[in-house]
């Protein structure tokens, strides 16, 4: 791709192969470079979720059976939806509305439905990021504020919570998020955290306002940092004693998962998501592509590089918590043998029980309480003292936010030099969640700025009220009660209606359009004609995964009433609550809202038809096309048998309808603004 001085590309698209684009089509920028692009799908791509979800389920779901079970899925799902994505956004060169417009104007909801989901996912996901500056703030200090817990006032003893429970517990509910007792508890706003998530989205927005020229080049850095992080992370992780436990434990197959449909609906999911499916952002990426761009090799080099960080972020929390597991169990053992030897001192149990030989490893430790239970196992546990096991401790998964906030910043308490680590490992996670967030913000912007000319010409204006908007409702989120409606949102408000989104996507482009003709489309742009597979995957095997994975969930949901995890304060531990019937309300509501653009704009659609197939309009008759009034014969459209493939305009050449004016000729000259997006 060639470059300008500008670092990117202001070039004009040849005529589409898809027959739905003029043959002169509007300036559009480009991507500077291939890396560039590369690296700002593999941002978005590569998240938190590999960080915090990914491993999780590969611990509570079989090890290395999770792991071949998810490449599986990959394989059949993912990759060829991802490059059906990509196909699909490089071709039209249009956000997610203006590429399912573009083959049907039916077919519009999807891209509107997709928009509304990539707004739910930045509203919560900006949170996050908040989240993590306000630890990468305090993690300016020695100790780290986290590592001890606090006394009461005038006193020696320390908070019921944190004695109950651990320091990093205490810390995150009570100082990070002042948690109330449930969702149905407000408490008001959360003042750190709502400065916190106002610097988060005016970082967003600085980085957003110029579009890809200036989301583009932060892309260098915010992908590729976290990667030298995890390799410090990981040669770090593995000198430390009890590593190599946590990836034994890791990489531990247990076969015997592939029979819970449930296993599956969890890797699917993950698969999902880790590619950013149905979100608009790949298709938006994809959009400042040059139309001979080898979208194919795209598709497996980010797939391959995204499931390679999973391994890589999964291998280094794994060795992390391996540790901590190993100091966990090594006081574990301290405990009980000082209880054992006050017990035996004061009579209360045997000689016997005390240990003939200084316990000093868990192995050690096992061979004695094992060697005991077989006398008097009612004994031990009548006193209390129980088996201290590294895997006892590594069972106790724990997921998500409590991944990186609280059990990971345990294990960093106990390194040396913890504040350097932990400055690391937040601005890690700072630039995962940004190089995602900045592919959530395109997914939004693109699309409406391709489809609506009065926003182009507001482009940065646009940009920041939608900002502005957007800080302003998440306000929500950064109550005491915010976790819990974060949690609502990452768990339901986005998994189903993208699911649907997917299928819809997938049906218009094999089945509407017709894989065939795709197939011939993508051989016109990249050279090549793509592995045949790909047709019998997208109109088959992906479609009946995604109609599996969207009844499994549904059936979940139906079965297992939806519920979110709380703090209990008097009890110092997380409980399980049902949502309150407003809630659950609010859940669904949001779930309709999401895809509810499918249904309503296609109808819409229908009812325009019938109209001007009744009407005397000139615009009416299937034979014309925008600047083309001879009655040459054109081919069929698979989308309409009635009508001739321009028979549906392009989304620019409506906007000219509407004021009269046609593309051939009756354009003015381009100002400076307009050169840098697409024109009216």
């Amino acid at each position: 791709m060639e470059k300008s001085k500008s670092q990117l590309d202001d070039i004009t698209v040849g005529e589409s192969s898809l027959g739905l684009l003029p043959e002169e089509t509007p300036i559009r920028p480009a991507w500077s470079s291939k890396l560039q692009y590369i690296l700002a799908q593999v941002g978005f791509s590569v998240g938190l979720g590999n960080v915090w979800r990914f491993p999780y389920l590969c611990h509570q779901n079989g090890g290395g059976a999770f792991l071949l079970l998810y490449f599986l899925l990959l394989v059949l799902i993912g990759i060829p939806l991802f490059f059906l994505e990509l196909a699909a956004g490089q071709s039209i060169r249009q956000g997610s509305i203006g590429v399912w417009k573009h083959l049907s104007p039916r077919l519009a909801g999807i891209g509107f439905a997709s928009c509304v989901v990539c707004y739910y996912v930045a509203l919560y996901y900006n949170v996050i990021i908040g989240w993590s500056l306000f630890y990468l703030f305090n993690s300016f200090q020695y100790p780290l504020p986290w590592e001890d817990c606090p006394k009461m006032p005038n006193t020696t003893h320390k908070e019921f919570d944190c004695d109950h429970s651990t320091s990093t517990t205490y810390f995150w509910y009570h100082k990070a998020l002042h948690i109330s007792s449930s969702i149905e508890e407000s408490g008001g706003l959360n003042g750190y955290m709502t400065g916190c998530l106002l610097a988060a989205w005016v970082v967003v927005c600085l980085c957003m306002i110029k579009g890809i020229k200036s989301s583009g080049k932060v892309m260098y850095f915010s992908s590729l940092f976290p990667y030298v992080v995890l390799l410090c992370f990981l040669i770090r992780g593995l000198l430390l004693e009890g590593a190599a436990d946590g990836i034994r434990i890791m990489f531990t197959p247990k076969l015997e998962i592939w029979g819970d449909i449930q296993v599956w609906r969890q890797a699917a999911t993950q698969v999902f998501f880790a590619l950013g499916l149905g979100f608009g952002s790949v298709i938006a990426y994809s959009s400042y592509n040059n139309r001979n761009n080898n979208c194919h090799f795209d598709a497996i080099l980010v797939s391959f590089i995204n499931f390679m960080t999973s391994i890589l972020a999964t291998l280094v929390v794994f060795a992390v918590l391996g540790f901590r597991a190993n100091i966990i169990t090594h006081r574990c053992i301290e405990e009980n043998v000082a209880k054992i030897v006050d017990l035996v001192t004061t009579r209360s149990v045997p000689a016997l029980f005390l240990p003939t030989e200084n316990i000093t490893t868990s192995e050690e430790y096992s061979k004695w309480f094992l060697s005991i239970s077989e006398i008097d196992n009612h004994t031990l546990q009548l006193h209390g003292i129980e088996h201290c096991k590294v895997e006892n401790e590594m069972n106790k998964g724990v997921e998500g936010t409590g991944l990186a906030f609280i059990a990971f910043t345990e294990a960093m308490t106990h390194f040396p030099a913890s504040p350097f680590w932990s400055v690391l490992f937040f601005f890690m996670l700072l630039n995962l969640g940004l190089s995602t967030m900045f592919g959530t913000m395109q997914g939004i912007l693109t699309p409406l700025l391709d489809n609506f000319s009065a926003l182009r010409k507001r482009k940065t204006i646009f940009t920041v009220l939608c900002c502005i908007l957007s800080s302003l409702i998440g306000l929500m989120f950064v109550q005491r009660s915010g976790n819990y409606f974060v949690a609502m949102f990452d768990d339901y408000s986005a998994t189903l209606p993208l699911i649907i989104v997917v299928i819809f996507e997938n049906v218009a482009v094999a089945w509407i359009y017709g894989a065939d003709r795709f197939m011939d489309d993508i051989e016109e742009m990249i050279g090549h004609r793509p592995w045949r597979i790909y047709k019998y995957m997208w109109q088959y095997i992906s479609i009946l995964g995604m109609i599996g994975l969207l009844l499994a969930s549904l059936i979940r949901m139906v079965i297992k009433k939806p519920t979110y995890q709380s703090w209990d304060g008097e009890q110092a531990l997380e409980v399980q609550r049902e949502y309150p019937p407003w809630a659950l309300a609010m859940l669904i509501g949001l779930i309709v809202l999401a895809f509810l653009p499918i249904p309503v704009l296609f109808l819409k659609q229908l009812v325009k038809e019938r109209r001007k197939k009744h009407s005397s309009d000139t615009y009416a008759e299937c034979d014309y096309s925008q600047g083309n009034t001879d009655n040459e014969a054109m081919e069929e459209s698979p989308v309409d048998p009635e009508c001739r493939p321009n028979g549906y305009l392009p989304i620019e050449m409506e906007d000219m309808t509407e004021t009269g004016n046609l593309l051939a000729g009756t354009q003015g000259p381009l100002t400076e603004e307009d050169s840098n997006q697409p024109l009216t």
